[in-house]
């Protein structure tokens, strides 16, 4: 006999959600980005009729009024509050500050991506600045830009319908940026406790050594003993890294020797006397050797004249076992 067809479940009307019409901005489509991972498909209108927004869920960047519990998330109004930082919240952060941890998984992440993404934005789009530029005529090119950039231009022939294409898939481009650095900040907490493990066993406070490589700079951050960090790559080699100094710019705890800066092969095994090194970045932040053993006499010769622990006669490996 044969079984009856299961019944396919009904599909979800999407969410209706209004948003300002004319050009678009990096602040409103990443919250609905956000808006649509968290709550599923939308149907987003843009208009800036008050009968059209009141036909609609939720209300985003724009009717000048913030209650999450009416669905309003707009910020013009100018009493929507700031972070500790100074930076005021947009109409992404509002999103965010509500959905956030809901989509994150935790506080913890959903902190981490404010801070990397959602309060540049929100920054920008509240005419606040956040840095000054160094080189006159340039400056970042920010992902606010290339959302911007993502508008068509101002003489299109076909005018509204190519605005509505372009703001689509502006949401679609947004929506994997979110994503992505929502995966990345999970994986930077999941590796944060095998980061203090290894910090815990290091028997040189100074070398930080890992067995597999992973994101290691927010908690090393903390840890100002840390000149260097060694650990395998995929490709079967083992890769030094210089601990930068800050969270911006380019200087290092500690720069390796002049001498290694920009050498391969053969002339790098020759100054440092080690038989498989591979080669050392010219901006002398990271060198390669083919062996654990390889890279830590390089990570010894970079600390020589560096004041700490006395080398260890037998070094453990990253799983804490000593190795003579």
């Amino acid at each position: 006999m044969t079984e009856p067809a299961e019944t396919p479940a009904p599909t979800p009307e999407p969410l209706r959600v209004g948003t300002h019409s004319g050009s678009f901005h990096a602040d409103e489509v990443f919250a609905l980005a956000v808006l649509r991972m968290v709550k599923g498909p939308l149907e987003i209108v843009r208009t800036r009729s008050a009968e059209k927004l009141a036909t609609c869920a939720l209300r985003i960047d724009v009717g000048r009024r913030h209650d999450p519990a009416t669905g309003d998330f707009d910020h013009h109004q100018g009493d929507v509050g700031e972070r500790e930082n100074g930076i005021r919240y947009a109409s992404f952060g509002l999103i965010w500050r509500e959905f956030g941890e809901e989509l994150s998984g935790s506080a913890e992440v959903a902190a981490s991506v404010d801070g990397r993404v959602v309060a540049p934005i929100d920054a920008g789009d509240n005419g606040q600045e956040l840095y000054e530029p160094l080189v006159e005529g340039t400056v970042p090119y920010a992902v606010s830009g290339v959302i911007a950039a993502m508008n068509p231009p101002w003489d299109a022939e076909d005018g509204a319908a190519a605005e509505r294409r372009a703001f689509d898939e502006a949401v679609d481009l947004a929506e994997g940026i979110v994503r992505r650095e929502v995966e990345a900040s999970q994986g930077r907490a999941r590796a944060a406790d095998l980061v203090r493990a290894a910090l815990d066993r290091a028997t040189d406070p100074r070398i930080l050594e890992l067995d597999r490589g992973m994101p290691w700079r927010g908690v090393v951050r903390d840890a100002p003993e840390v000149l260097l960090v060694v650990s395998p790559r995929s490709r079967g080699d083992w890769s030094l890294q210089a601990v930068p100094a800050g969270d911006h710019g380019f200087a290092n705890r500690l720069t390796l020797p002049e001498s290694w800066g920009g050498l391969e092969g053969e002339p790098l095994q020759q100054v440092t006397g080690v038989p498989d090194a591979v080669f050392c970045h010219v901006a002398r932040f990271m060198a390669v050797a083919g062996s654990r053993d390889g890279v830590l006499e390089l990570a010894r010769q970079a600390l020589a004249d560096v004041p700490g622990a006395a080398p260890a006669t037998e070094t453990p490996d990253a799983s804490g076992s000593p190795v003579a």
